[in-house]
């Protein structure tokens, strides 16, 4: 339980260093109105566009970071992935077969979100795509193997018996 702890605050802490530092990064686009039309997916969703920099909304400021200083964003993604895979262990410690399901519905989400950041021309655009990729596959194999050695398992047993 200790160690559980420990690593949620350590991974915590982690994230929201991340955030902050990703979040001044990017609020670098408020002095680049050319990349306004690019770079502001969430402002031109809800208020239809930006005409001044007062008017981006703060979560663009990642979107921004993505694509130009992508080191946070990334550490900001594997923390958050970490933490939400060891609150599932947690959770799901006993149910292994679930657990299974839980880290390849992690992987087949990586891979669909790779697939929107496929064609984006930026540094870390292509950045995100990689990792996601990579990440996807990953946990793809690893939630595919654990639940066919648990299925193995269960057919030695169904022999010895």
């Amino acid at each position: 339980m200790v160690s559980f702890i420990v690593q949620i605050g350590i991974a915590s802490t982690l994230f929201i260093f991340s955030s902050i530092a990703a979040w001044y990064e990017g609020s670098e686009i408020m002095d680049n109105p050319w990349e306004w039309r690019y770079s502001t997916p969430f402002t031109q969703l809800v208020k239809g566009g930006v005409s001044y920099a007062n008017e981006i909304l703060p979560l663009d400021y990642f979107v921004y970071a993505i694509k130009f200083q992508p080191t946070f964003p990334i550490i900001m993604l594997l923390t958050s992935l970490y933490l939400f895979i060891i609150i599932g262990h947690r959770l799901l410690k006993q149910r292994k077969k679930w657990f299974a399901y839980f880290l390849t519905f992690i992987g087949g989400s990586c891979v669909l979100v790779s697939y929107f950041t496929s064609s984006s021309p930026t540094v870390g655009g292509r950045m995100m795509f990689k990792l996601f990729l990579a990440l996807g596959f990953f946990f793809l194999g690893i939630g595919l193997m654990s639940y066919f050695e648990r299925f193995n398992r269960m057919k030695v047993k169904r022999r010895i018996n």
